[in-house]
């Protein structure tokens, strides 16, 4: 656990694919909160199983690995059982912005190891995804139901659109703790603290097979490209690599004061 009394380390694990991604945090997870003396873990899940999706067995096994909350996004309903999943687990998170009638829950107040309130948000973009209610608008409304008693707010961005993504990152500036960018598998070298506190990434990249495209076999994707014709996507096998972020924020007001890539 971190020694430091006001300050809380949050890491945020880039989109967990398929069978190689839960290798890679079965292996070396517990070295990364060691190593950066963490004191809470978020991970997207929405590709982990599979590559398409999340079920039952799989989640409780990414929560004994040591992870605390799993967002996800457009795939989260990929796997029938999901839908029990995030209905009766709440620390299943699908995004915010979905209809009311949706099931499950978009946000969460939970509680360190120590002890301290720490509240995380799954939105989801609009551009080139789904038609969803605004994420702008449904993340203040979050944000006011997390409610004054829970300063560090940590907020997930699933977003195909870089621009999208950065938009609500300057939207959110001095809102909450930090803005992580996900879904794009890719992890991009803009982090940074905002002006008002905000931590930010474009996207915390994956943690899957390298030797893919964004986590599919390669050869199935170069051929779609070229043929033009649809072909069924399966995960790629062999290397792993785990991306993600650190970040290091003031508990009692929560701003952040550090975010730090992750490549492993």
């Amino acid at each position: 656990m971190n020694t430091l009394d006001n300050v809380m380390k949050v890491l945020f694990i880039g989109d967990i694919v398929g069978k190689v991604g839960r290798m890679v945090i079965s292996e070396v997870l517990h070295k990364v909160i060691d190593q950066y003396k963490v004191d809470f873990c978020i991970a997207n899940c929405e590709n982990a199983a599979g590559g398409f999706g999340i079920t039952i067995d799989i989640a409780n096994i990414l929560f004994d690995f040591g992870i605390n909350i799993l967002t996800s996004g457009n795939h989260i309903w990929n796997k029938k059982e999901a839908f029990d999943l995030i209905t009766r687990d709440k620390r299943v998170l699908r995004p915010a912005n979905y209809p009311e009638e949706a099931p499950g829950y978009g946000s969460i107040v939970t509680e360190t190891a120590s002890g301290d309130k720490i509240g995380v948000i799954n939105l989801s973009g609009r551009v080139f995804i789904d038609t969803l209610d605004c994420p702008f608008k449904v993340a203040l409304r979050e944000i006011k139901n997390i409610g004054t008693n829970c300063e560090v707010i940590i907020v997930d961005m699933h977003a195909e659109a870089t621009s999208e993504k950065i938009a609500i990152g300057w939207y959110l500036d001095g809102k909450v703790s930090a803005v992580i960018g996900t879904h794009t598998h890719v992890q991009t070298a803009d982090e940074k603290i905002l002006p008002g506190g905000t931590a930010y990434i474009t996207d915390v990249g994956m943690t899957g097979p390298s030797d893919s495209v964004i986590g599919i076999k390669k050869e199935l994707a170069i051929e779609r490209f070229v043929s033009r014709v649809p072909k069924k996507f399966e995960t790629a096998k062999g290397r792993g690599q785990l991306n993600g972020v650190v970040v290091e924020i003031d508990k009692h007001s929560g701003v952040a004061k550090e975010i730090k890539r992750i490549q492993i």
